[in-house]
């Protein structure tokens, strides 16, 4: 398991009650109706006892005021039972709105935050965040709530022992300090056996949902038993954990059940003999033994605590997704009718604490398509995530058409910054949805066409059962055609820039060309910024940009680049022949200019 981490437990304990209390907020008027309710029918049972024992003094003397007595003794026993059902009914509200609304955050947190950072959190821990563990943290409110009301009868039920009988009340109070250490050592070991059960669970739910993802490997490679047994690891850590946490919270229910009885013996015995002496009526002894029973219900609290304990502990794994750290955003709009320019200015991306882009300048001109070529490894993925705004650079600044992206607006920016992957994700109902699917004006199934068309996708999508109607989970896609319905989204919603990162990878040459000619001619011009293996995405590119280490290396036409013999490497390694005989991927070298250098290429020393 993870070594403990003092600091950043205190951190998370510190996030984690900070979105309980805005979570009690959100319900701020249930929540106060649930502690008023509840007051109340601590209030009507601490009422109850006395008028039980004057009720009985009454009716045993025969005093005609029994019966008026008799009918208020109904009335606050029925106060008590209703009072009791509305704080439970009102409690259950305010467990699903703080549970949905912490969810809610937490989820919101995880889609505004930049990629790399959400995938900090495996998928099956983000889903055991996100429902168990927001379930039991969503409790707390109406547990706090409920559990301070609850101190009442406890505290007022000794305040009357003390009033009807100091003796009596004086032998209960010789047992509470035993009581008050059994429920300080169960808050103190239930937090961290708590703590370590849902760390545990955790664990196996991101190696279940891994699992899930890569079942066809998994069957492939016939290794189904292994991931079982992979999975399953961790089970008796946690059956250890979990009979760990019962234990203690059933260890100290049992000492307290043993505990309150003998107290409350203690009290009939004091009481029995004040009762003999004549200090204590008949109704008196009744209701000083009703008040004890009260006194020892702080026993009771324990569940209360349990209930809290587990909560906040919960709360602290949902509020690891709280600390997500948003990706920062605007309100201003890009000049109307511009080109598109992008410019990279010093911009500089650390990761894990490496520098993956180093003090990257770069001007691609408006309407231009820019290839990335460059290494396994050498930023190229980075470099579009942050030309297209789904990560913030660590320094520098990236504009476009002049403004920075991160003083541009949500709308704006997605409006006009468009991207395609490597392997897209199909959102939508059907595949016409999954095409459709963006921010801004839902397009017209004319424009869903087209733009398919452009991808090289509308062949196939017609022949689906129901075309573009056909839903996504029942169209037998391949990688290259799921790569085309992401391209035909991108085009769908093209603006002034499109990203395309390593988006025709699963295309074969002949669709990628189709593909790279409606890019040129047909979709929505702009400009173009191309993750490129296939020397033909470099060849048709009108710039190169050459990533080594991240670094820019150079700048210039392929064909220009072509002359340096570490450029033409860059595509044998990537499975390329570097001069294929009759290839025109390997064009002729241009001349030199006066410096030495081939014309057209800016090195970057």
């Amino acid at each position: 398991m993870t070594p403990p981490d003092p600091a950043g437990e205190a951190s998370a304990a510190r996030g984690a009650d900070r979105a309980l209390k805005a979570a009690a907020r959100h319900s701020a008027g249930r929540t106060t109706a649930v502690f008023g309710c509840s007051v109340a029918a601590s209030c009507a049972a601490l009422a109850e006892p006395a008028v039980l024992g004057h009720t009985l003094d009454l009716l045993l003397r025969r005093d005609p005021a029994g019966g008026p007595w008799t009918l208020w003794c109904a009335l606050v026993i029925t106060a008590e039972v209703l009072l009791d059902a509305a704080t439970v009914r009102l409690g259950g509200g305010v467990d699903a709105r703080s549970t949905a609304w912490l969810r809610r955050f937490a989820l919101g947190r995880l889609l505004r935050t930049a990629p790399h950072h959400a995938a900090r959190h495996a998928p099956g821990e983000v889903s055991a965040r996100l429902t168990a563990h927001a379930t039991e943290a969503g409790i707390v409110p109406a547990a706090v709530a409920t559990g301070a009301a609850s101190l009442l009868p406890p505290l007022g039920g000794l305040v009357a022992l003390f009033l009807i009988d100091v003796w009596t009340a004086l032998a209960f109070l010789a047992g509470l300090p035993l009581l008050a250490l059994l429920l300080r050592a169960f808050a103190r070991d239930s937090g961290a056996s708590v703590g370590r059960y849902q760390q545990v669970q955790l664990a196996m739910a991101g190696r279940l949902v891994e699992a899930l993802a890569g079942a066809r490997t998994i069957a492939a490679a016939g290794t189904a038993a292994r991931e079982r047994d992979r999975i399953l690891a961790p089970l008796p850590e946690l059956g250890r954990e979990g009979r760990q946490m019962w234990r203690i919270y059933g260890a100290t229910t049992a000492r307290t059940a043993a505990l309150m009885p003998l107290l409350l013996y203690v009290v009939i015995g004091v009481g029995g003999i004040r009762l003999s002496a004549g200090a204590l009526t008949v109704g008196g002894l009744l209701a000083a033994l009703r008040y004890a029973g009260l006194a020892a219900g702080v026993g009771a609290v324990t569940g209360k605590l349990a209930t809290v304990v587990r909560g906040r502990t919960a709360a602290r794994r949902t509020a690891a997704l709280f600390d997500l750290p948003e990706l920062v955003q605007g309100e201003a709009e890009l000049p109307p009718g511009g080109p598109g320019t992008l410019e990279l200015r010093g911009v500089r991306v650390v990761r894990g604490g490496s520098v993956v882009l180093h003090d990257v300048d770069l001007l691609v001109p408006g309407g231009a398509t820019a290839a990335l070529v460059g290494r396994s490894g050498s930023g190229k993925s980075v470099l579009a995530a942050v030309a297209g705004r789904l990560t913030a650079c660590d320094g520098g600044l990236v504009l476009l058409d002049g403004v920075p992206l991160d003083a541009l607006s949500p709308a704006a920016l997605r409006r006009e910054v468009g991207h395609a992957f490597d392997r897209p994700a199909l959102f939508g109902d059907s595949v016409g949805a999954a095409i459709a699917f963006g921010a801004g004006p839902e397009p017209q199934p004319a424009a869903v066409r087209a733009a398919a068309r452009q991808a090289a996708a509308d062949p196939f999508v017609r022949r689906l059962p129901d075309g573009y109607d056909t839903p996504v989970a029942d169209a037998p896609l391949s990688g290259g055609e799921r790569q085309r319905l992401g391209l035909a989204r991108a085009f769908c919603h093209a603006g002034r820039l499109l990203v395309l990162d390593d988006a025709t990878s699963a295309l074969d040459t002949l669709t990628a060309g189709e593909v790279e000619r409606a890019l040129a001619h047909e979709v929505r011009p702009g400009t173009r910024l191309v993750v490129a293996h296939r020397l033909s995405a470099a060849a048709r590119a009108d710039l190169v940009v050459w990533l080594d280490a991240g670094r820019v290396r150079a700048t210039g036409t392929h064909a220009a680049l072509w002359h340096d013999p570490d450029y033409r490497a860059v595509f044998a390694a990537a499975g390329t022949p570097a001069a294929a005989p009759g290839r025109a991927s390997a064009p002729p070298a241009p001349p030199a200019d006066p410096a030495g250098e081939p014309a057209g290429v800016e090195a970057v020393r």
